[in-house]
Parts: structure tokens; C-alpha cells; sequence
């Protein structure tokens, strides 16, 4: 998982520099325009359009290249990604060192430009990387420098904007470059340095969120092994009681029948709540999800089914706006159901009698939005957020019902983002709330 979080942080850099070089060729594209036209300053135009060109195609080139590393999701060789890095910006200084050898050489002030390299070849490269692109830098400034010199290349003058003769001026040369060596050498110095202290805080936090992890695991297996013997006893209280409360095992008073009822009533809800529990503990140390072929309409049917009844006693209309498409995810049935389930059973718990409830399927292109809009309490104001979380309760919801368990929406949206999708509740215009949460179609999905 770590090597495919950095490779992945590689490519990103990699895509990154390409973005900058966009940047790049509009600047030298423009900028070799404007000091031309507008500035008169004398440029050798063709040839910077010329070079802006190569630019623009080797762009494109690198573009195609990282497409193809990354094709249908690939993960391309760590080596392979960090090469492609430092051939990118080598290939850079070689090309900034043409542009200022066609702009004025040593008399052009844009000649310390090498400096925004060093940061980035700082920033994504090694620290040995990073000197030797250093030298480079120095190299090939400074072979310029000289060939222009000696008169092996030819000098293009920056009329109308540096004093000329100065790339002859010996003691010129040599303290712009001794300070140009220098610069680069320390600005690779001063963000090497900066660079591996945050490299150095960022693995102590994925070291300590790893151990965090673990100890949530290990948390996680404890609850789930003493909530299970837990639930096994409260099941055997549950069984007994009942035999009591039914009079199977002899008449009760009206008195002992009350006291009776109300200790089976309590059992079922800690029995319950120790449901709840475990399924969000089982769910919170699942890994990958056992993904297959599920038609959202069957899933979308069973859930309405179970629930049917529940919304009959309370003479609330419960409606399914959808159409007769198949919408298919992949996924696992049981906990899209169960998702399901129990938003449906929330709406209708906190809707008041003679409410109405309607649960509509849409397509989004790449992903399905299923919302349940209600009208009942709805959610207090800065309560939206808060309500997903574990054991939390809405002010208005615990004035309804006071036995929740505070579980249930904690379970649908760790269930909806293990599927690649999202959830939120927003509160209607007019009366209640809607609960919307999306899940990937299934040549969208992919496993997490």
C-alpha cells in the first residue's frame, strides 16, 4: 500500500511538471512577442517560436507517455517514473540554456530562472539527484558562456535592453558565474535540507497512523469478540423472559406481567443495539469487500419490503419513483441492503403518522444517486455532518425516540464510502429531510 501511494505521489509530480511547462511555453511564447513588439527589444523570433514548438511537442510527447505508463489503471515501475523525472528536468535545462543562448547569453538577467529548477529538482528528486542537476545547470550555462567567448557560438545581442560586450568582459563573466555556481549549489542545499525534515515528519505520521491503525484493529476485534458473547447471553435473557412474559411457564398479575414486559422490551433494545454494534465493528475490520454483480432494483425491492409493514402502522406513504431501467454496481448485496434498510426505517421512524416518504433512483452518468426524501422532524441546523458519526444523535431525534443507538447512520456511511460513493442529508425546502448517497456504476467501480 505504501509503494503504491508513493509511485502514485511520483506520477503526480510527473503530471505536475508537464502542467508547468504549459505555463512555460505561453511565457516564452508571449513573452518573445512582447519584448519584440511592444518593448523593441531585438530577438531572434523564429528561432524562439521555433524552440517554443519543440517545447510544445515534447509536452505532448511526455503527456502520451505518462498515459501510457498508467493505462486502464496500471501501476508503471517506481524507477521508471523517477527517470522519467529526471530526464524531464534535464531535458528543461537544456532547453532554458538554448533560449538564453538565443536572447543574450550571459547579459540576459533571465539566465537565473536555473534557480526555480533547483527547487523543483529539489523538491522531487533526491539530494544527490538534486546536486548533480546542479552541475548540469552549471555545465551548461557555463559552456555557453564560453563558446560565446571564444566566438565558437555566435552572441545575439539584446538591443535595446543590456549594455553589450559584456559576454566578452572576462572578470564579468567569471564573478556572474562564480555567483550563479554558488546560488544554485545553495539553494539545492537550503531546500534539500527543508525537504528531508518534512520528509522525515510525514513518515513519523504515516508511522504513527499506521500504529493507530493497528491498535484500532486490535480495539475493533476486542469489542467484536465481547459484544458477540455478550449478544449470546442477552439472547438466552431474551428467550427466558419471553417464556415468562408469555405465561408458558405459569400466570403472572397484571403487576408482574408490567414489570415483566417493560425488562423484555429493555432486552430487545440491548439486544438491538449489540446488533448494531457488531455489524459496524465487522464493517470497520472488513478489508476489501467481496464485490459481485448486484441489481440495485432487487436490493432497492427487499429493502421497501421489509419495511412496508412498519410504515402501514403508521399510516405513512412510502413510495419508489424509478423506472424500468436495471441499474447494476458492484458491490456487496447485503450492506447496500442494509443501508437501505435502515435509512428507510430512520425516515419513517422520525416521520409522524400520515407522513409521506419517497425514495428516487437517478442516473449520473458515471454513478447512481438514490435519495429518501421524508416529511418529518428534519436535522437541527449544524447537525448535518455530525449525525454520521458514531453513538452521535440529533437533539430533536432523541426527543422522538430515546433508546437509539446512534449507529445506524455511522454503518450506511462507511458501507456507501467502501463502495466508492458518498453520502449527505440537506433538510427540505418546505418540511423534513432528504438522505442522498451515490454508488459507482459498475465498469466505474473499483475496490478499495
Amino acid at each position: 500500500m505504501e509503494s503504491l501511494l508513493k509511485s502514485t505521489r511520483r506520477i503526480h509530480s510527473a503530471c505536475w511538471l508537464v502542467k508547468l511547462r504549459w505555463a512555460a511555453i505561453a511565457v516564452l511564447g508571449l513573452g518573445a512577442f512582447f519584448a519584440k513588439r511592444a518593448l523593441c527589444v531585438a530577438l531572434p523570433g523564429k528561432k524562439l517560436y521555433f524552440i517554443t514548438g519543440v517545447l510544445f511537442f515534447y509536452n505532448f510527447i511526455l503527456l502520451d507517455y505518462i498515459k501510457y505508463l498508467t493505462w486502464e489503471g496500471r501501476e508503471p515501475p517506481a524507477k521508471s517514473i523517477s527517470r522519467m523525472i529526471m530526464f524531464q528536468i534535464s531535458a528543461d535545462l537544456f532547453i532554458l540554456t538554448t533560449i538564453l543562448h538565443f536572447s543574450g547569453g550571459i547579459e540576459n538577467p533571465f539566465c537565473f530562472f536555473f534557480v526555480f529548477h533547483m527547487i523543483i529538482a529539489s523538491i522531487l528528486c533526491s539530494k544527490l539527484h538534486s546536486y548533480i542537476q546542479a552541475v548540469i545547470a552549471i555545465f551548461l550555462f557555463s559552456l555557453i558562456v564560453a563558446l560565446e567567448y571564444f566566438g565558437i557560438l555566435h552572441h545575439y545581442e539584446l538591443e535595446g535592453f543590456a549594455a553589450h560586450g559584456l559576454y566578452k568582459d572576462f572578470t564579468f563573466i567569471s564573478g556572474t558565474l562564480f555567483v550563479f555556481a554558488w546560488t544554485l549549489v545553495l539553494v539545492v542545499y537550503m531546500t534539500t535540507s527543508i525537504v528531508e525534515q518534512l520528509r522525515e515528519q510525514e513518515e513519523g505520521i504515516e508511522q504513527a497512523n499506521k500504529m493507530l491503525k493497528e491498535k484500532d484493529n486490535i480495539k475493533n476485534e476486542y469489542v467484536l469478540r465481547v459484544t458477540h458473547d455478550i449478544k449470546g447471553h442477552m439472547a438466552a435473557i431474551e428467550s427466558c423472559i419471553n417464556l415468562v412474559y408469555s405465561e408458558m411457564v405459569g400466570p403472572l398479575n397484571e403487576k408482574q406481567k408490567d414489570l415483566i414486559g417493560r425488562a423484555y422490551r429493555r432486552t430487545l433494545k440491548c439486544i438491538s443495539f449489540i446488533t448494531a454494534l457488531l455489524k459496524i465493528t465487522r464493517l470497520n475490520l472488513a478489508g476489501k469487500l467481496e464485490k459481485e454483480l448486484v441489481h440495485l432494483n432487487r436490493v432497492i425491492s427487499s429493502a421497501i419490503t421489509t419495511v412496508q409493514n412498519r410504515a402501514n402502522q403508521k399510516n405513512i406513504s412510502l413510495n419508489y419513483e424509478g423506472t424500468e431501467t436495471v441499474y447494476d454496481i458492484l458491490g456487496e448485496q447485503v450492506l447496500i441492503e442494509e443501508t437501505l434498510t435502515n435509512l428507510l426505517f430512520n425516515a419513517i421512524r422520525y416521520t409522524p403518522s400520515g407522513g409521506r416518504i419517497v425514495l428516487t433512483v437517478k442516473d449520473k452518468s458515471s454513478e447512481y444517486l438514490i435519495q429518501i426524501r421524508d416529511t418529518g422532524i428534519g436535522i437541527p441546523k449544524g447537525d448535518e455532518e455530525k449525525i454520521f458519526e458514531e453513538f452521535y444523535r440529533a437533539t430533536n431525534a432523541r426527543k422522538v425516540e430515546r433508546d437509539g443507538t446512534g449507529l445506524g447512520l455511522s454503518f450506511a456511511k462507511q458501507a456507501v464510502e467502501k463502495h466508492g460513493g458518498r453520502i449527505w442529508v440537506e433538510n427540505n425546502p418546505d418540511e423534513g429531510s432528504t438522505f442522498s448517497f451515490t454508488l459507482p456504476k459498475s465498469n466505474n467501480i473499483v475496490n478499495k
